[in-house]
């Protein structure tokens, strides 16, 4: 092919157009493209998850006359049409590469469409890839995100300046933009791309007569009250499984490891004499017929409580006050939303307690004493309802999710990050 403004032109590779249309491959494909004219995708059925645009929700509602009045329908239209014009350079792409693949709206995903499937393309933004992250439980199947309409670095530094919010998805979970679909999957689609294993959170709620196992989050867990103005009440602490008596004090010392020696030698006493049955009572907990000692307990008055992942940690867990983490950590932090503290208790030992990270095999649990509260899985559209008594436990036990991301320090078309 020859050279033209840094790209090449290349005969397009469709069984249908070929010899009649022509397509255009960065430079830096090159070698990408000779791999796809000699070898066969490592994929071979696709399921293409389509996100609902705003422009499309709110045109049902204006149907029924329910449609906000402020809103800006020409702003919606033009970012539906974006991303509507990035499906269709999705279902090209595929197509020109010979794969199956089936296209589903985001809002009628369900398990039977994953039958037989190798790869999962979320066309949207963030959210898409969440949403579609949550039937991905068993981790066997990678996902690749697409974000469908992307934001320029002119328009993300004028967002706080501006009278209107035009903010759109960052992207920050998908491999690769609209500017990009060509390239994207022909490096993904042939053995390229850059796939990680990303850690997710495993939530399990026990009540009165049940044990139920959440789907796996990605991102981050919100444990709160229904309603911001409430109070969210509940007792937090850490679980470690009752044993012998010899194998629990060599626990002990991995114990005083995982939680910075910040442990007091009569908190440590206090929980091998509870494995052991002694004293006069004992504070313990059940899941899956396995009985545990709590330490460390505290009594939280809050707005509730963050759990996050490494991927979650810039997200409303930075907003929050907590502290990014390495992406490639296994471990999850956690932090106690506007913990109130009353004057008789100590006040730092109780901040200090709310706040910090839980190490891999760690379990964090929970005791909701509210009349009721919700779990929020990776943002406000997949919840869990809980009620008085409830406990929940919290671990990094869930299969992580296979994810192709971007290349580190790259952002469309290979631009290093300002």
């Amino acid at each position: 092919g020859r050279f033209f403004n840094g790209c090449i032109e290349l005969p397009c590779v469709s069984h249908r157009d070929c010899g009649k249309k022509k397509t255009s491959v960065r430079r830096d494909d090159a070698t990408t493209t000779a791999t796809m004219n000699s070898s066969r995708p490592h994929f071979k059925k696709l399921l293409v998850v389509i996100k609902q645009t705003a422009f499309e929700e709110y045109s049902q509602l204006r149907l029924h006359g329910k449609a906000p009045k402020a809103l800006r329908w020409k702003r919606l239209e033009n970012r539906y049409k974006a991303h509507k014009e990035c499906v269709n350079k999705v279902v090209r792409a595929l197509g020109r590469h010979h794969v199956d693949f089936l296209c589903v709206n985001r809002a009628e995903l369900d398990r039977q469409h994953l039958e037989d499937v190798d790869l999962v393309v979320a066309v949207g933004g963030d959210g898409t890839v969440l949403s579609s992250a949550h039937f991905l439980d068993a981790g066997t199947i990678p996902l690749l995100g697409v974000n469908s309409d992307p934001m320029t670095d002119e328009q993300a530094a004028s967002t706080m300046t501006k009278q209107t919010d035009e903010r759109r998805s960052h992207g920050a979970l998908c491999a690769f933009s609209s500017n990009d679909v060509d390239g994207g999957f022909a490096r993904v689609l042939y053995g390229g791309g850059n796939l990680c294993s990303r850690t997710r959170i495993q939530c399990t709620v026990k009540s009165t007569y049940s044990e139920t196992r959440l789907c796996p989050a990605m991102n981050d867990l919100l444990i709160a009250h229904p309603s911001p103005a409430s109070v969210s009440r509940f007792r937090m602490g850490f679980l470690v499984p009752l044993q012998d008596s010899s194998e629990m004090e060599q626990d002990m010392s991995s114990i005083m490891k995982d939680h910075d020696d910040k442990i007091a030698p009569e908190e440590a006493a206090e929980l091998t004499a509870s494995a052991r049955g002694d004293g006069a009572s004992k504070r313990v907990a059940r899941f899956g017929g396995t009985e545990y000692g709590i330490m460390r307990s505290v009594n939280a008055w809050s707005s509730g409580i963050w759990v996050c992942t490494a991927t979650g940690s810039t997200a409303a867990m930075a907003a929050s006050g907590g502290q990014p983490m390495h992406i490639d950590s296994p471990q999850l932090q956690y932090l106690i939303r506007e913990h109130m503290v009353e004057e008789h208790v100590c006040r730092e030992e109780a901040l200090e307690r709310g706040v910090g990270i839980l190490q891999r095999g760690g379990q964090l649990h929970i005791r909701w004493n509210s009349a009721s509260g919700r779990i929020f899985i990776d943002g406000a559209h997949l919840y869990h309802d809980v009620v008085l008594g409830d406990e929940i436990l919290i671990n990094t036990l869930a299969p992580p999710l296979q994810l192709f991301m971007r290349e580190p320090g790259e952002q469309d078309f290979g631009k290093p990050r300002l």
